[in-house]
């Protein structure tokens, strides 16, 4: 229309306060501009940082909106959840899930829908069931190197990685890494692994790192440095290791993965190995719009390098005991 003609609507809407019918748009392009996000539950404050960086990301870049979804890895959860999107005419998903490769997602791929696997490195198992999915993630055999080469540099001899028993991808990544680190540097190293009560709810991640500190405090051969599977049980352990006067990082260093806003807050301040979320944000938005222009695009993988965000529950290298 002429640039007059638009003038005059655009100032009809003003005086009215009209806003366009969600729905009526729906109904003539068969999709809306919702980006879906399966999430094991937003009281990890990982998971509510990721949802921060896509919501931004997705507005500020192309106009979106984020529909969000607690499922804690549960397969009938996630079922209803895609349903749900389905429904509202979304089409494009990023999922932290139980399986991607499920049957669930099989058929919400099947329905239209562009699926983004997140922290998992599914892409070509899931490639070879004919799922054109992608697959971002932090590289998180990465993070477990970085943080065992960390502790190893400031000369810690003896190393432990503290997790939940759950054997999720993410986990089994990060293991991979700190005992790769812990074999090229000859140094022992071992992993403790005790099941939370609640496996995704932070508070029992919390609890779970305060029995894992109690368990290293009666050791009588100590490790005197620890990574954890994440910050929230680094927190707990921290607290932990202070209840039994066991000091850090004089003691035992410590750290943890992901680099949560609390992380520099506790005491010592914690040190963590640290995702780009920025650049994951912008890589699973693009990946998601990209794919709606092209649903024939071929699944990737996508690993992006973290990095370690150094404070006092380490010591500076060369500082010693």
């Amino acid at each position: 229309m002429r640039p007059e003609t638009l003038q005059r609507i655009e100032e009809a809407m003003r005086q009215l306060s009209y806003q366009p019918n969600r729905a009526a748009l729906q109904l003539k392009t068969g999709h809306s501009d919702i980006i879906g996000l399966l999430v094991p539950s937003i009281a990890n404050p990982s998971f509510a940082a990721l949802a921060l960086a896509l919501e931004k990301e997705a507005r500020d870049s192309y106009g979106y909106r984020l529909l969000l979804g607690n499922t804690h890895r549960d397969r009938e959860e996630e079922t209803r959840f895609l349903d749900d999107l389905l429904s509202h005419g979304v089409r494009g998903m990023i999922a932290v899930a139980s399986d991607i490769a499920g049957d669930h997602f099989r058929a919400a791929v099947r329905r239209g829908v562009s699926v983004i696997d997140y922290d998992g490195r599914t892409a070509a198992r899931a490639g070879s069931r004919q799922m054109p999915i992608d697959s971002v993630s932090m590289d998180n055999v990465r993070a477990g190197e970085i943080a065992a080469r960390h502790l190893i540099d400031v000369g810690c001899v003896s190393l432990a990685f503290l997790s939940e028993a759950g054997q999720i991808e993410s986990r089994r990544d990060k293991m991979a890494g700190f005992r790769r680190a812990a074999q090229q540097a000859g140094v022992a190293a071992q992993v403790v692994e005790k099941r939370a009560a609640d496996e995704f709810g932070d508070a029992s991640m919390v609890e779970l790192g305060r029995e894992l500190g109690c368990r290293l405090a009666q050791m009588k051969q100590r490790p005197d440095g620890v990574v954890c599977i994440n910050d929230m049980l680094a927190i707990g352990l921290l607290s932990s290791l202070r209840d039994c006067d066991v000091r850090v990082p004089e003691d035992i260093c410590v750290v943890g993965i992901d680099d949560i806003f609390l992380a520099p807050l506790v005491t010592p301040p914690l040190t963590s190995v640290r995702p780009p979320l920025a650049e994951l944000a912008r890589l699973m938005v693009d990946r998601i719009v990209a794919r709606q222009s092209d649903p024939d695009l071929p699944g990737q993988e996508f690993l992006l390098a973290p990095v370690l965000s150094a404070r006092a529950s380490t010591r500076r290298p060369g500082q010693g005991q």
